[in-house]
């Protein structure tokens, strides 16, 4: 049986196309132009039953693709000194330094509210002494993560009840920091801290301890009992019905 079309047509091209009349003892050959055995042999060879066990067209073009990683494999163990071996290796120091940035950065979380603001208040309004309540829960608990997230809540809210900030959404811990900075200088750098705190906490995945949070804890304690310095800076309070956290 013949298989393949590529074949006939190479044994058509060096063979003529003979049929022997008579029987098998003295009949005189008829040869075939070669053309029309060409086109017989194709003719043949298209029909459906030679074409049963062909591989899908999905088949062939993964073949196809896996055929050129192979030979992008090929080129780059060639490129690479020590060949495969040297090949694998760099991958695996590849691989190592992702994921050793990784541990580095820490796990990303998805900023909620908006796409990579950072807001400070992220659900409904809550009073500072609340947010003061929930952090101590968690404090209790030891969920330091969670206790200096609400505790910096609470320092800001403070601020907003005060008329120190304005009740302004979507403001992030670095904005809350700046803004308080203007009217108490004298906690400039403990506000600046506790906003970079949150920030690792809550959007770069990095888990606060005890002493975290009784650092935001004292400054909170402490920003309550400043007075403000209310000249030149200081935010104009919201009208009433401003916008709400």
């Amino acid at each position: 049986m013949v298989t393949r079309s590529a074949g006939m047509r190479t044994a058509v091209r060096e063979t003529p196309f003979a049929v022997r009349s008579g029987d098998s003892d003295g009949g005189v050959p008829v040869t075939t132009p070669r053309v029309p055995a060409r086109e017989a042999a194709e003719d043949e060879l298209s029909k459906p039953m030679y074409h049963e066990n062909d591989p899908s067209l999905l088949r062939r073009l993964l073949d196809w693709v896996w055929e050129r990683i192979g030979d992008l494999l090929d080129a780059a163990a060639g490129a690479t000194p020590g060949g495969w071996v040297g090949l694998t290796v760099v991958v695996l120091l590849v691989v190592l330094l992702l994921v050793g940035l990784r541990l580095r950065m820490g796990a990303l979380r998805r900023t909620p509210g908006s796409a990579g603001r950072g807001e400070l208040f992220d659900d409904r309004p809550r009073s500072a002494d609340e947010h003061r309540a929930a952090a101590e829960r968690y404090a209790s608990a030891a969920r330091w993560s969670e206790a200096l997230q609400e505790r910096m809540r609470a320092l800001v809210r403070s601020l907003e009840e005060r008329a120190l900030l304005d009740p302004r959404p979507g403001r992030t811990a670095d904005e809350a920091a700046a803004e308080a900075a203007r009217v108490l200088p004298d906690h400039t750098t403990g506000l600046y801290a506790a906003a970079l705190a949150f920030d690792e906490v809550t959007y770069a995945g990095r888990p606060a301890d005890q002493a975290a949070y009784l650092r935001l804890r004292d400054l909170d304690e402490a920003v309550r009992h400043s007075r403000p310095q209310l000249t030149g800076g200081r935010p104009t309070p919201a009208a009433p019905g401003g916008g709400t956290v």
